[in-house]
């Protein structure tokens, strides 16, 4: 897992290595809930004269428990993305709420917040299309209206500090970029500066900054944070590059498993409102590089098990009537009993992906109960995901989305009910006329129909690819593909290819608008899965135009004579199925993947017999990042 770097700052009061690496734990519970049982500030809306725009414009203001005309405070300017307006800190950030409660603790100076609208223009709705080229100037025309009107009028209404010392700017995404462009290009008018998940209106780093050592020398504070599933994370991270390179004082914070959204904003004005208007309190972060973040497959509010910046987990429960617990992660490790009755254990580096686990409690095995559950060792599991840079081809974006579904169906083959989950694509229920190309994919063993469905992100890979163009929007039916014999049979790997076309392939075209001719159908599977595509695709050619193999292969020895059987049909129609077949995929997880060695025996008789495939490879072994990462790949190929 490659490493989360947080950057600590100098302050001008502290002195501290710019390359410090500190991981910032995230806010308590509750940070973001009313509490009736603390005194709260005020939220007014003001109305300020514009010269900049030509009008009248408003903006929020919030003044903290307490307020008295009698005393100066010091100003936070808290900007809006390019969807929002004066009110969207408000109704989603609730900054009132987080900071009343940090009121109650001590934790933060008295402040004055203002929430403007940071698009200056006499039509400052965010209605219509908010991408318009005028509407996206009137974000770099706030600019001036910041500085020359809305400011002055704040100092001339409130009993604010009228200098730079204290004065704040900070916003999220839109307002980002806005809060860096501005307040680095305006180091004499702010001293504090906070930028989330800024957005690509953020300036380069050489325009933004031309003279590095001024902010050095001017700067109390300055912050940049995105979360590491953010697909804006680039702009971030070169900004940082360029600071850290020129020996910039700054906080750079990556919240892992953080997507483009307020459960970061939030977390970031948490911890930035405690920075502001005082020296730094370093103490906030001491002790929190060795406790990690909590894992995204935490439930909800669970903060174990947590990852470290090198890809250890800490695991921790709480069982003081326990004599003996270990997590078994494949590998056992035993949990050290804390005074508190908590059990807790680190372990070695773990490998990117999720990992299943489970809890054995006195030599009973249990499944996690902070963790998600999930089917994946032949029986329900808890789940550790372990993120990597990688990944964000499968995170949640701002793109339309489609719909996993879950369908029951009567298989007169098996005389049972059985069920499947199936990808809609974006617009399948509005665009009721047209038809669709279909995916059959498939599990490996020990996994079942959910395993694309959860573990393996189907809709948001897809979601993504469809939106970006990449890929063709396409029906994805995910079977169940364990039946009553076993998966390394023929017996079993025949009564999964009639289950195929006699039950769910007439049921999907009977129910859904989906095409039915073989150029528009495709099958694919991965592990056990592959195998099952190797035998019920490549024996019928007439149905597939497509077929994708991953980290799968005939088992040496024990499936010899299955495989024997396969290659003489495959030599014998050699020339049909090269002529049926748009695209035979193959694809392994790098030397690593217990498939490989079957697999390149399996890939040089195909060479041997004349089949013509595509064979890709990416290092990772035998894990779910390798088939998300497959079906990423190979989808973009389907159906063109």
């Amino acid at each position: 897992m490659k490493k989360l770097f947080l950057f600590l700052s100098i302050s001008m009061l502290f002195t501290l290595a710019v390359n410090s690496q500190v991981i910032i734990e995230s806010a308590p519970q509750g940070y973001d809930m009313v509490n009736a049982d603390v005194l709260h500030g005020k939220i007014d809306t003001i109305t300020y004269t514009s010269k900049t725009v030509g009008c009248s414009r408003r903006a929020l203001i919030y003044t903290p428990p307490g307020f008295s005309k009698n005393k100066k405070y010091p100003v936070l300017y808290l900007l809006h993305g390019i969807g929002g307006d004066e009110k969207e800190w408000y109704v989603q950030g609730k900054p009132q709420v987080i900071l009343d409660n940090l009121y109650a603790q001590k934790k933060v100076e008295p402040m004055i917040v203002v929430l403007p609208n940071g698009r200056a223009m006499k039509d400052d709705r965010a209605v219509g299309n908010i991408y318009d080229s005028l509407k996206v100037a009137a974000f770099a025309t706030f600019e001036k209206d910041l500085i020359s009107d809305l400011i002055p009028y704040i100092e001339k209404s409130y009993p604010v500090f009228a200098d730079r010392e204290h004065r704040a700017i900070a916003g999220l995404s839109m307002g980002g970029g806005q809060t860096l462009n501005f307040g680095l290009g305006n180091m004499d008018q702010f001293a504090w500066i906070g930028g989330f998940s800024s957005a690509p209106n953020t300036k380069e780093p050489e325009k933004l900054l031309p003279n590095p050592n001024d902010a050095a020398k001017n700067l109390s504070l300055l912050w940049i944070s995105c979360g590491d599933k953010d697909n804006l994370i680039n702009f971030s991270k070169r900004t940082h590059d360029y600071l850290e390179k020129n020996s910039v004082p700054h906080i750079y914070q990556v919240i892992a498993g953080g997507y483009h959204d307020f459960n970061v904003w939030k977390d970031n004005l948490y911890h930035f409102s405690q920075l502001l208007f005082k020296p730094v309190d370093y103490a906030l972060f001491s002790g929190v590089n060795s406790e990690g973040r909590r894992a995204e497959s935490n439930v909800r509010s669970a903060q174990y098990p947590k990852i470290l910046t090198d890809g250890r987990a800490v695991f921790r429960i709480k069982a003081p009537e326990a004599s003996k617990i270990q997590v078994d992660l494949g590998r056992k490790y035993d949990m050290i009993r804390q005074a508190d009755g908590f059990w807790e254990v680190t372990t070695d580096s773990l490998s990117e992906g999720i990992h299943y686990y489970s809890l054995i409690i006195d030599g009973v095995t249990v499944a996690d109960p902070s963790s998600e559950t999930f089917y994946g060792m032949g029986r329900m599991a808890s789940g550790i995901e372990v993120p990597f840079a990688g990944d964000g081809y499968y995170q949640i974006k701002e793109v339309p989305h489609g719909d996993i579904r879950f369908k029951r169906y009567y298989s007169n083959l098996t005389h049972s009910w059985r069920n499947f989950y199936m990808y809609t694509p974006p617009g399948y229920s509005q665009n009721t006329k047209e038809k669709y190309p279909v995916l059959y994919l498939l599990h490996g063993g020990g996994e079942d129909q959910r395993g694309w469905a959860t573990q393996g992100k189907t809709d948001l890979i897809l979601d993504n690819l469809i939106a970006e163009g990449k890929a063709k929007p396409m029906v994805i039916v995910m079977l169940d593909g364990n039946l009553a014999l076993s998966g390394f049979s023929k017996g079993f790997l025949k009564l999964f290819e009639s289950e195929l076309k006699q039950t769910v392939i007439p049921f999907v075209e009977k129910n859904y608008r989906v095409k039915t001719d073989s150029q528009s159908r495709a099958l694919a599977g991965l592990s056990m899965g592959g195998m099952q595509t190797l035998y019920a695709g490549v024996r019928n050619t007439d149905l597939f135009g497509y077929l994708g193999v991953f980290s799968s292969g005939w088992i040496h020895p024990m499936q010899d004579d299955i495989a024997n059987k396969e290659y003489d049909f495959m030599k014998e129609n050699a020339a049909q199925i090269n002529k049926n077949l748009k695209c035979f995929w193959i694809s392994m997880g790098g030397k690593e993947d217990i498939a490989w060695k079957n697999g390149q025996r399996m890939l040089g008789k195909f060479d041997d017999i004349k089949i013509k495939y595509t064979y890709s490879e990416y290092p990772g072994g035998h894990t779910w990042p390798v088939w998300r990462n497959n079906l990423y790949n190979f989808s973009q190929v389907l159906f063109k």
